[in-house]
């Protein structure tokens, strides 16, 4: 498993590419016309005390804090979909994890996942974080040892972990329901 992390997420949606996908999943013109005019054009300042900073217009990202903003980022990444039978891509709002069944000692198809979730993200203005993205392998097998490929993602290997914290749920290499060792 794959537990990816993006950079400001919700601060990258790009309002055009979000109007395109939106069009294409059907929505009537003026949700998606107003859905644009609610991304496009905010003034943003900062208030720290007394001082407030220079105004700023964004044309990019979804408002901090604002209720809809989950659901856009979620229509945003509709298409960020697995490409294999043995690979899976499970979202909820930005977390993200990548499974992928590896049969046959076969790992390809996961790691050709992995690379296809890092094309979709350039092609879609998302920025992994990959210092912060982390692999979890769960193998059962008791006869061999495996020595599976670390994967790489921008050029950096990804660190692999023994449990990682998921929506506040602690997942194990064993799949106990203790948890005593990483953080993650």
């Amino acid at each position: 498993m794959l537990f990816v992390d993006y950079r400001s997420a919700f601060n990258t949606i790009n309002p055009s590419t979000l109007t395109t996908k939106l069009q294409h999943m059907g929505l009537s013109p003026s949700l998606y016309q107003w859905i644009s005019n609610f991304l496009t054009g905010r003034p943003q300042e900062v208030r720290m005390g007394r001082h407030v900073s220079a105004s700023l217009t964004l044309s990019t990202g979804a408002p901090q804090g604002c209720v809809l903003s989950p659901l856009l980022y979620s229509l945003y990444t509709y298409d960020c979909v697995a490409t294999t039978n043995s690979t899976t891509v499970i979202k909820f709002a930005d977390d993200t994890v990548v499974v992928g069944l590896i049969s046959d000692n076969n790992e390809m198809a996961y790691l050709e996942e992995i690379r296809n979730l890092e094309n979709w993200c350039q092609r879609n203005n998302l920025l992994l974080n990959v210092s912060m993205t982390k692999e979890l392998i769960v193998d059962f097998r008791t006869k061999q040892e495996r020595n599976y490929q670390t994967p790489v993602i921008n050029k950096s290997p990804v660190e692999r972990v023994d449990s990682f914290r998921y929506l506040s749920v602690h997942i194990t290499q064993d799949l106990s329901w203790s948890c005593t060792s990483s953080p993650w």
